[in-house]
């Protein structure tokens, strides 16, 4: 990823990633474990800016030593810290600040973001493809505290970016909602290269870099043309230089989805009761510990009633053979499985029947990774990411066409709700460092206490 950047004009730098796996490793189970080792080797190399943003904020809080070890190494190289702290308060967060974590994107109340600004650190008001936290921030963002405020996608697809906008679409929704226009650039440009240490841009200046953009009018925030260094790069909407198509040097990433036969026995439920914990869908990052009522055949497996919005929903480790397969109830319907699972990137599927997953689960299996939809056991579209399950080597045109087409059916076919993005929306349940309740290979997750919790309990 660091040698494709040097093929672009845009300046990129890539952050290491802080939290192989999220939290507690008794949680889940990751293709590897990044260690303070690791992020020191980014480092000395060049190969990272800084940390990317630190999820395992219970153990920044409780002091464990490997993560200390991980800032500790960051702060030593003077390497910028982000930050990932949902629903941290108080001294919880006080730590968090003095830990030396800069800013936090996961605000998703007025509240939260003046704590934590209250406390010296940045907010990032999100405007993603799934997430879009920002409109409600905004109504907190004063000519005071603007200047702690940035702006960031987070999560968006490549089909957001070409068709609704990046952080341009962001500064638009931003004036949209009463934010003056000079304050909304600001808090896409000059904010962020303050945040994140950039000292050598964020006006226009001598000594500084030439980048910055023309537009044809503030409220509309139309790019017109971008320059670079100096140097026109894009204009009109069109890139100017000339691009490689070849991306090479991911030959040992094709095949990452290492699992045994897949059978139905090992989706199966054991429940006791007429009620169980169910994963609530909220529009926002965060979802609901519901106890709902379920039905269930005589030996405890789940029943899918057209009537209920409650479907089967399980994580299958594929990383290391290990056979770890967790089960739990959604808080919606469809047949969908896909290999991104934040953050350990197991296999995660949904579905209101044992052989639709089965079907999905196999069919994950034979591409190696992506997205698969399943209707009455036959696979109704397929989105391919070859490149650790994760990514895809096709041109972004034919990858747009892909994705706008799988995600139609999705929601045209299995009645997905159309607020949801399917593969990335599936792919944030099993983060374990997102409030409340998560499902990973191991199982549930209440995210509160950070333990296995019995569906029954």
């Amino acid at each position: 990823m660091v040698a494709s950047a040097k093929k672009t004009a845009l300046d990129i730098k890539y952050t290491m990633p802080s939290c192989v796996p999220a939290a507690n490793p008794n949680l889940e189970t990751s293709g590897a474990v990044i260690t303070a080792d690791e992020i020191q080797q980014s480092y000395d190399q060049g190969l990272t800016y800084g940390l990317a943003e630190f999820m395992n904020y219970p153990g920044v809080v409780n002091a464990d030593d490997g993560v200390l070890d991980e800032l500790l190494v960051s702060l030593n190289a003077n390497k910028l810290i982000d930050g990932h702290s949902p629903a941290l308060k108080e001294q919880g967060l006080n730590a968090y600040a003095a830990a030396g974590i800069r800013n936090d994107h996961e605000c998703t109340q007025v509240d939260e973001m003046l704590d934590r600004i209250s406390r010296g650190m940045y907010v990032y008001l999100r405007y993603g493809t799934v997430s879009k936290n920002m409109p409600t921030l905004l109504k907190g963002v004063t000519p005071q505290n603007a200047r702690f405020c940035c702006l960031c996608g987070d999560d968006l697809q490549s089909v957001t970016l070409r068709e609704t906008g990046h952080l341009d679409e962001s500064i638009r929704v931003a004036i949209a909602n009463g934010i003056d226009p000079i304050m909304a650039i600001q808090m896409a440009t000059i904010n962020t290269a303050q945040c994140t240490g950039l000292a050598d841009r964020g006006g226009i200046a001598p000594g500084l870099k030439a980048n910055f953009l023309l537009v044809d009018a503030l409220e509309q925030f139309s790019v017109n043309q971008t320059f670079i260094n100096g140097q026109k790069v894009a204009a009109s909407g069109e890139y100017l230089l000339t691009t490689e198509d070849s991306v090479t040097g991911f030959d040992d990433l094709l095949q990452t989805v290492h699992l045994d036969t897949f059978t139905a026995h090992q989706l199966k439920l054991n429940l006791t009761s007429d009620k169980t914990h169910v994963i609530g869908l909220q529009s926002i990052s965060r979802t609901q510990n519901l106890v709902l009522p379920v039905a269930h055949t005589a030996d405890g497996d789940f029943q899918y009633h057209p009537d209920e919005d409650i479907a089967k929903v399980a994580v299958v480790e594929r990383h290391h053979l290990t056979g770890n397969v967790g089960v739990g109830l959604l808080n919606g319907n469809g047949a969908i499985a896909t290999s991104i699972g934040h953050d350990s990137h197991n296999l995660v599927v949904v579905g209101t029947n044992d052989t639709d997953i089965v079907v999905a689960i196999e069919a994950l299996k034979e591409s190696q990774g992506g997205g698969v939809a399943v209707q009455d056991g036959q696979i109704i579209a397929t989105l391919p990411f070859v490149i650790g399950g994760l990514m895809s080597n096709e041109p972004i045109d034919t990858l747009i066409e892909h994705q706008k087409a799988f995600n139609a059916i999705c929601h045209d076919k299995l009645h997905v709700t159309a607020h949801f993005d399917p593969t990335m929306k599936l792919g944030a349940m099993p983060l374990d460092v997102i409030p409340n309740l998560r499902i990973t290979d191991k199982g549930l997750v209440d995210v509160t206490k950070f333990e296995i919790i019995d569906i029954n309990a």
